[in-house]
């Protein structure tokens, strides 16, 4: 990649650890989460244009605050006098850097794609196409006791969100009562169930059978089986009478193109955090292009990602599930401008350049 002295070349790039409360804990099959440990970008171009990103570490790819800040840190030195003219060259490179590490990637090509478009004077959602202004989330009901689960489903409710996600996977009697208790707490909504890979085909099957008997039938299901299982998946989508997701099993551009052809589920869950803004871009078009239906979600991410998200299901636009939310589980938001609002609804309409949201606390070059 060139380098040269141009405005329109990376200067500084710091690279923070995020830290913040939760103001209760996310549990999934796999685990809980009671605090937010995330990476903060700040990239400079030399015209003095500011941009941000944060990175989510994907667990289960065996990331860690520690791993993504060390890497992102490296990767952001490189960049160091990039020509940032082309925002596509500038992302090859990001990804060329970080082989391996979405989160890092993610952060990175997230503050560099916000400081292009702020210098550019376009939102973020007119370069990926511009094809919505908004877009509205579901919020999720976690791991939790069965009458807990049934206050939280009012309490998403009360805020005008009629789509609620379910985590299931990890108790197969607790699970079903507490998908049972969300129903009977708030009547009509759109239930998704997400087993993140706690259950086999069986057990998913098993669960959507006995839904069925009480007259429950979920909108969606992701990833009802492990990620290798890909059999697994398309058994459930075949037999289980509902959409299937699948999430962990798309890693990147290869899972991608192996899905479009074996066709295994209807629905890819695209997450920045899994493979950084470019590879995101181009399995949304390779799942299009193939005529899978599209999600967007994300890891425990504070307004700024989920915001950068929002963006990008709102440019490319056709998602038909969007799972934003976890902004709610921050005791106290460390961001401002854009963040969720009434009714799951990320509106973007206003926002002149870039994402629209910074840390609340600018930090000093």
């Amino acid at each position: 990649m060139t380098r040269g002295r141009s405005r329109a070349c990376v200067g500084a790039v710091s690279v923070l650890p995020l830290d913040a409360p939760m103001n209760a804990p996310f549990e999934i099959a796999t685990g809980a989460q009671t605090v937010v440990e995330n990476v903060l970008v700040r990239l400079r171009l030399k015209d003095g244009t500011v941009g941000w990103g944060e990175g989510a570490p994907v667990s289960y790819k065996g990331e860690t605050q520690g791993t993504v800040l060390k890497e992102a840190a490296a990767a952001g030195r490189a960049l160091g006098g990039a020509d940032a003219t082309g925002f596509r060259p500038l992302l090859d490179e990001v990804e060329r850097l970080l082989p391996g590490s979405g989160a890092a990637r993610a952060a990175l090509s997230m503050a560099a794609l916000d400081a292009w478009t702020k210098r550019a004077g376009i939102a973020l959602r007119l370069l990926f196409g511009g094809a919505e202004r908004r877009v509205r989330s579901d919020v999720t009901v976690a791991i939790e006791p069965p009458a807990q689960a049934a206050a939280s489903a009012r309490r998403i409710a009360a805020l005008g969100v009629r789509t609620i996600k379910v985590k299931v996977g990890k108790g197969f009697a607790e699970d079903l009562e507490r998908v049972l208790a969300v129903v009977r707490a708030v009547r009509g909504a759109r239930i998704m169930l997400d087993a993140n890979c706690g259950y086999g085909p069986s057990e998913s099957l098993k669960l959507l059978a006995r839904l069925k008997r009480r007259g429950v039938v979920p909108v969606l299901f992701e990833q009802p089986a492990s990620q290798d299982d890909w059999k697994g998946l398309a058994e459930v989508g075949r037999r289980g009478g509902v959409p299937v997701a699948a999430d962990e099993s798309v890693q990147g551009r290869r899972d991608a193109w192996r899905m479009a052809r074996e066709r295994a589920v209807d629905v890819v869950n695209i997450k920045l955090m899994k493979y950084g803004l470019l590879e995101a871009w181009e399995v949304a078009l390779i799942c299009r292009a193939a005529g899978l239906g599209l999600m967007i979600g994300g890891m425990v991410e504070s307004s700024l990602a989920m915001t950068c998200a929002a963006h990008f299901a709102a440019g490319l636009g056709g998602f038909s599930f969007v799972d934003l939310d976890t902004p709610l589980w921050f005791e106290d938001e460390p961001m401002r401008g854009v963040r969720i609002g009434r009714g799951g609804v990320y509106d973007l309409s206003k926002v002149k350049a870039g994402i629209g949201v910074e840390p609340y606390c600018i930090i000093k070059p």
